[in-house]
């Protein structure tokens, strides 16, 4: 099964924080995982605040860079996301950089795993609740 992982799942297969050993059981599980390209400068600025916060050392941010797009069975060209996330992020009154992910699922038919526990509120109220699970319900 191919799943949409949002960067606040894939940061927390490299930084410890709260729902990190769900986040580590979901990538040791038989899924693949795929998002937009944007995880990658999404999860670079989550790493940066951190190197930023002295919280991690910079040569741990740098590692988790490079390593994070292996984990990808693919990485989607963000712009081809854009029309359908903005006309998501205008239904469901939330940022379109969310709604990118949730574009993406819908596509593949699949869904997206987020530990936005807001997002999956909003959207669990909308015509996309089936595209949407949290971190936290993951039974894969």
């Amino acid at each position: 099964m191919n799943l949409i992982i949002d960067a606040s799942v894939a940061c927390k297969w490299f930084f410890e924080e709260n729902l990190s050993s769900e986040a580590r059981a979901l990538a040791e599980s038989d899924a693949t995982f795929s998002a937009p390209d944007m995880i990658l400068v999404e999860c670079a600025n989550a790493a940066w605040r951190r190197v930023r916060g002295k919280t991690v050392p910079e040569a741990q941010a740098r590692a988790f860079l490079k390593a994070l797009p292996q984990w990808f069975e693919s990485l989607i060209p963000s712009g081809r996301l854009l029309e359908a996330a903005f006309e998501m992020a205008c239904v469901l009154d939330h940022p379109v950089y969310d709604c990118q992910y949730l574009a993406l699922a819908e596509d593949k038919e699949t869904r997206l795993v987020t530990a936005d526990l807001a997002f999956v509120d909003r959207v669990g109220r909308s015509r996309w609740k089936d595209r949407i699970e949290s971190l936290n319900d993951q039974t894969t």
